[in-house]
């Protein structure tokens, strides 16, 4: 090589690890510049602020503050909430094993977990708390609440409750348990060859409770899966890896993880010899399954081992890593992104950009990127995993939600409970149109309120007229139309029976048969689920999926 090129080569060397010392220089003195104004900033306000000022309090808003300048996902845990960093990683806290719920002032236990301490202690859905530990927690909110409830295994804490339908208050002494909340929340043969399984989470051990799970789904003659991670909001990326191994063999790409630090980017490869890698299988989705579940679903996909099935996923595609601090806190930060075996990332925000309202930029479908499948189908980068096959997203109506809101179907079913002792089996009960005459007497004095979307836009339209002055003609005729409206809204309760009855007969149910009863009895009236049989069981329309020659509609 010429000397002279060769010079000017180490000139250059020399030049570009200069600049690049002198940045991460510059970044030190930054951080030590800012924690000293921090700490002198701090140490005066304590000193000459002109009330007492509670220091722990104020530092964890700042640091609040500062990382929602990132993203949502990287996140502070000071020492008091490591119950709650422990919950997010292992499923596992300590506490009375009880969902809670608001209702107006006060908290009240809408699900107790079977055969644990709230359960044991003779907690029912519907008790309103009124203390806990001594301390009146009226005005208190569901995360208030929680952390008071929350402890070490092993020890006691007071709840004073009012029983639904009494009015005295009631104390119970109940002993923490470590609490661990199962990754499959139910599994099971929907047919006599269909197999199902919901997995909630990837926390420690999910992939080998899904292996577990369908082990015993083969034994009752499975010969189709349907693996659920509809609201699966992600966990542990190697669970996730581990369950794509359950149906792909060893030496697989699932995912890699690339950051700034390309010396940390990582490659992740199945491990094992699959369980089965014939058997047909649908993945169920929809938009808040995100994160790992993401991974399997675009994995599957990517792959083409599963058809996936349901509504586009939430494209969460950043990878965190829980980072110890100091005095036994912890950060949880942002490293990394997600990239699917076929190299598309599935993150849908751009947190780094905000548009003029400073909401994060959303990718758009016209910018995504096509990439190819194993067999050569052609996928996007659209944010998220589109399914193979897109279901229309099932909503609820309006005056379902609203008896949502008001906790009419979650008290009904508190009243059934109190006049029914028992109830058939999942399998033969059924919401009977005389116990729905029964709920019409229930709701009659309940004062349901609720505004329907053609209401709020009847409202715009009277704005509008106002405003551009308009004939009485054309008042009339929409104070006709409105007329029309509510005459038809008052059918709501006949028009939408279904529908109303279908929750109400699941929420029945999980007050004799628990968590697990409700997720079968909801089962039943699944459309996304009955669909997904179907085409397990249309053979020739699944292997269209897999070789690329479904069209969709």
């Amino acid at each position: 090589m010429n000397k002279k090129i060769k010079s000017l080569l180490l000139i250059g060397g020399f030049v570009f690890i200069t600049l690049l010392t002198c940045n991460f220089v510059r970044n030190d003195f930054e951080i030590a510049k800012n924690l000293d104004i921090y700490a002198s900033l701090l140490k005066e306000l304590d000193e000459n602020y002109v009330d007492d000022i509670n220091v722990t309090d104020l530092t964890k808003s700042a640091l609040d503050a500062m990382l929602n300048k990132l993203d949502p996902y990287t996140v502070y845990y000071p020492e008091s909430e490591l119950e709650e960093f422990k919950l997010m990683t292992t499923g596992q806290y300590g506490g009375i094993g009880a969902m809670i719920q608001q209702s107006e002032d006060y908290i009240l236990i809408s699900d107790p977990y079977e055969d644990r301490p709230a359960f044991k202690a003779g907690l029912q859905p519907g008790d309103k708390i009124v203390e806990v530990g001594g301390k009146d927690v009226k005005g208190k909110s569901v995360g208030d609440v929680s952390a008071m409830l929350k402890g070490q295994p092993g020890t006691v804490v007071t709840v004073g409750v009012i029983p639904y339908g009494k009015s005295k208050v009631v104390k119970k002494e109940i002993v923490r348990e470590e609490i661990k909340l199962p990754p499959v929340s139910y599994s099971g043969m929907l047919d006599a060859e269909t197999g199902y399984v919901r997995l909630d989470q990837f926390t420690d051990n999910a992939s080998l409770e899904v292996k577990n799970a369908f082990l015993k789904l083969k034994e009752n003659g499975m010969q189709r899966f349907i693996l659920d991670l509809r609201g699966n909001g992600g966990g542990l990326l190697s669970e996730a890896v581990n369950i794509v191994n359950l149906f792909v063999d060893k030496n697989n790409l699932i995912v890699s993880t690339k950051g700034k630090m390309t010396e940390k980017n990582q490659f992740f490869h199945t491990q094992n010899t699959a369980l089965d890698t014939k058997i047909p299988v649908a993945v169920l989705v929809d938009g808040m399954s995100a994160s790992a579940s993401e991974i399997v679903a675009g994995a599957l996909q990517d792959l083409d081992r599963a058809v996936i099935i349901g509504q586009r996923t939430f494209g969460k595609g950043l990878v965190q890593n829980i980072l110890p601090l100091s005095y036994n806190t912890r950060l949880k930060v942002t490293v990394s992104k997600y990239y699917l075996p076929s190299g598309r990332c599935i993150q849908r925000l751009d947190y780094s950009h905000k548009d003029s309202t400073g909401r994060s930029v959303s990718k758009s479908d016209s910018s995504a990127m096509s990439f190819k499948t194993k067999g050569g189908r052609t996928v996007f980068d659209y944010g998220g995993v589109e399914p193979d096959i897109v279901l229309p997203d099932e909503t609820y109506s309006t005056i379902l939600l609203a008896m949502f809101q008001k906790n009419i179907i979650f008290n009904y079913a508190n009243e059934f409970k109190l006049n029914n002792n028992t109830i058939p089996s999942i399998d033969k009960f059924v919401f009977t149109d005389a116990m729905y005459d029964d709920f019409l007497k229930y709701v009659s004095d309940k004062h349901l309120e609720y505004e329907t979307f053609t209401e709020r836009q009847i409202k715009q339209l009277k704005e509008s007229i106002k405003a551009d002055k308009l004939t009485e003609n054309v008042n009339d005729a929409v104070t006709a139309l409105e007329a029309a409206v509510l005459k038809d809204k008052n059918m709501d309760l006949v028009r939408f029976k279904k529908e109303i009855s279908e929750l109400l007969e699941e929420e029945i149910i999980s007050r004799y048969y628990y968590q697990k009863g409700k997720i079968q009895a909801s089962l039943k009236a699944d459309p996304d689920l009955q669909k997904t049989i179907e085409l397990l069981k249309d053979t020739k329309t699944y292997s269209s999926v897999l070789k690329g020659d479904y069209k969709k509609n």
